[in-house]
């Protein structure tokens, strides 16, 4: 069967996409070669450029994809508490636990914000911020947490997670900062409780 343009270019993107990705992982996006990337893929430097634009371009589509990955595992485990605060905190502590996985220092929490800049002005934050107010606004209306502002709060416990998951990717013993992160994570949101725990 013959594939129609746009399966050939979602194809040519994808292959690009993974190529991208091994490379920036296991060199970092500074030491990635352009001409490896794409022979690895069986393309040419012309397909990236006309995909991606450029270097910083593909990576931030491996950003994309990388960040759009880590909400929905962090979504797909939170959903498995039955109480709401305890999702929306499970949520929260995967998206740091993540940070623990060297893919994700590199590219998300040390090549990205440091190429692509502030992560909380990406456009893939905008669904977390969105997940986060919605929980935010039904457990107010439960009673469980205090009347606060969601927009604040949400962008406050998101920064807060995305700081913990940059202190742990930069940390010399990542398990150790990762424990203290959770534990001062916990005490903080538990600070938005009617009754804390």
């Amino acid at each position: 069967m013959v594939k129609s343009r746009s399966e050939m270019v979602e194809e040519t993107r994808s292959k690009l996409i993974q190529a991208a990705r091994r490379s920036f992982a296991i060199h970092g996006y500074a030491n990635a070669s352009m001409d490896e990337l794409t022979a690895e893929a069986g393309l040419t430097r012309g397909a990236l450029y006309h995909h991606f634009g450029d270097k910083k371009g593909l990576l931030q589509a491996v950003v994309d994809q990388i960040d759009t990955e880590m909400a929905d595992k962090a979504h797909a485990l939170s959903a498995k508490e039955k109480n709401m605060w305890k999702r929306l905190l499970a949520e929260a502590i995967a998206y740091i636990e993540m940070a623990l996985e060297p893919e994700i220092q590199r590219i998300m929490l040390r090549d990205g914000p440091a190429v692509l800049g502030d992560p909380s002005q990406w456009p893939s934050q905008n669904v977390c911020l969105g997940r986060t107010m919605e929980g935010l606004h039904s457990l107010i209306e439960a009673g469980v947490i205090k009347p606060v502002d969601t927009e604040a709060t949400a962008r406050l416990l998101n920064g807060a997670a995305l700081n913990a998951a940059m202190w742990i990717a930069s940390s010399d013993d990542p398990k150790v900062v990762y424990g203290k992160a959770v534990e001062a994570f916990r005490h903080l949101a538990n600070g938005l409780l009617q009754t804390p725990t």
